[in-house]
């Protein structure tokens, strides 16, 4: 009878399997390398496209923030240059009332008182002098509570002084000057 070995038969379909499934194996492993590599790639064309846009936006931001800056300084200088038009118009608004003042405290002032200093802080104004008499200090108060522009009176001190044949009363006076509308020009109360 013939002989028959079937083992090469299977051993040679063994080997080749074994050899298709290593070519799989290394087919699949290539693949998958190649598909990591691709997906790196795909992931660092991304990152470099957002750190693109990034670099973009932090410039932008930069470019505001030194407007904003700009904005805000603008800002400062508008604020100082109406505080300071508003300081012109108040004083150009006072002008009158100077006037008013100085022409009331001429008038104010009785025979016999001398003024030898006169002091305005905001609306209180402050008389020093001499008079003749102290009566003749009593009369310019009354004239001051009297008068349409300055009111108030108030008698800080009075120091009579004997000097020779006369004597005087040295005097520190106090009265408020009254504001006009700055509107109208009526005199406020």
């Amino acid at each position: 009878m013939p002989k028959i070995n079937l083992l090469p038969w299977r051993s040679e379909l063994r080997a080749k399997r074994k050899k298709d499934f290593m070519v799989a194996i290394v087919g699949a492993v290539v693949v998958g390398g190649l598909l990591s590599f691709a997906g790196k790639l795909t992931v660092q064309g991304w990152t470099a496209a957002q750190n693109g846009r990034n670099t973009i936006l932090r410039t932008k931001i930069t470019e505001l923030d030194r407007q904003i800056e700009e904005i805000n300084a603008l800002d400062a200088q508008k604020s100082r240059l109406l505080a300071r038009m508003e300081i012109i118009d108040r004083l150009q608004r006072s002008r009158p009332e100077a006037v008013h003042l100085v022409d009331e405290l001429v008038d104010t002032l009785p025979e016999g008182v001398y003024l030898t200093e006169v002091q305005q802080r905001d609306q209180r104004i402050e008389l020093k002098g001499s008079a003749q008499s102290s009566t003749r200090v009593s009369a310019l108060m009354r004239n001051v509570d009297a008068s349409a522009w300055l009111n108030r009176p108030q008698l800080e001190v009075v120091e009579t002084r004997t000097d020779g044949p006369t004597r005087d009363a040295n005097f520190t006076v106090y009265a408020q000057q009254i504001r006009t509308d700055d509107e109208t020009g009526e005199i406020l109360q």
